[in-house]
């Protein structure tokens, strides 16, 4: 079959969203970026489209590069920009409206490669620990993040800014069925590791030297008894009776650095 063909054989199921991702708070159909790092990162990614730049004459000196002659910028107050904004946000100057990001596909990405894990999220919805959880994926070479289209945050400037710039530079592949993307990795050669307080064996204990899924779950919750059921195993960080539980962001940047610092293929 060939590659358009696959695609298009693909759509719907585990590989791609339906319909493109969220608006977060642009204008209808497009995504609004706010502050230097998440603004300059698109502005960089020749994958995104831009469509007007609001800012600060400061804000402009901030950035590093020159923007094109003919790039839409509207000089502002500080306090007009916090009027196209989430209420306190930090802008730091910097207002974009972007076209939201292509779909991406899980088998594009996902190559088996030992050392670039898939981190795949089941109904983590704060955008602040996605950001964070991008970030993270970014600092440790992750090949991508997987979650579902729905019980997931859009993109946008809440997003963006947690995980500052990491958006433009790893792959999202927002799924309709996340336990048929865990099916799909298997066939891939990934071992999927499910992070679960309960479980008896520590992460350490399970990593493998090949490719690796992380999956975690939201906070509190934890995954479903469903996707927990596609994991070839589950695995606990060994943290003390001090604490119930960390955060799904720290977790998710313990398990990336476990991943990256031991022994592979």
């Amino acid at each position: 079959m060939a590659k358009g063909e696959r695609k298009k054989a693909l759509r719907g199921r585990a590989g791609r969203m339906k319909g493109g991702r969220g608006s977060g708070k642009g204008t209808a159909g497009h995504v609004r970026l706010w502050g230097r790092h998440p603004v300059e990162a698109a502005l960089k990614n020749p994958a995104r489209q831009h469509r007007k730049l609001w800012a600060t004459r400061e804000g402009i000196d901030s950035l590093d590069g020159e923007l094109p002659p003919d790039f839409a910028v509207e000089y502002a107050e500080v306090t007009d920009l916090a009027r196209l904004v989430a209420k306190d946000a930090p802008h730091q100057g910097l207002v974009l409206e972007c076209e939201p990001l292509e779909d991406v596909f899980l088998d594009d990405v996902a190559n088996g490669d030992p050392a670039r894990p898939v981190v795949v999220l089941d109904q983590v919805t704060d955008p602040h620990n996605v950001g964070a959880i991008l970030r993270s994926a970014a600092a440790f070479g992750a090949a991508c993040i997987v979650t579902q289209d729905r019980h997931a945050p859009p993109e946008g400037g809440v997003l963006a800014k947690s995980a500052s710039g990491a958006l433009e530079t790893v792959p999202w592949v927002r799924v309709v069925n996340l336990a048929r993307a865990l099916d799909e990795l298997a066939d891939l050669g990934y071992w999927r590791i499910g992070l679960a307080g309960e479980a008896e064996a520590t992460l350490s204990g399970s990593l493998t030297t090949g490719a690796l899924a992380l999956v975690l779950g939201a906070e509190g919750e934890g995954m479903r008894h469903n996707i927990a059921q596609h994991c070839d195993t589950l695995a606990k960080l060994p943290i003390t009776s001090a604490i119930e539980s960390l955060n799904v962001s720290n977790a998710a940047a313990i398990a990336l650095y476990a991943a990256a610092t031991r022994e592979r293929d």
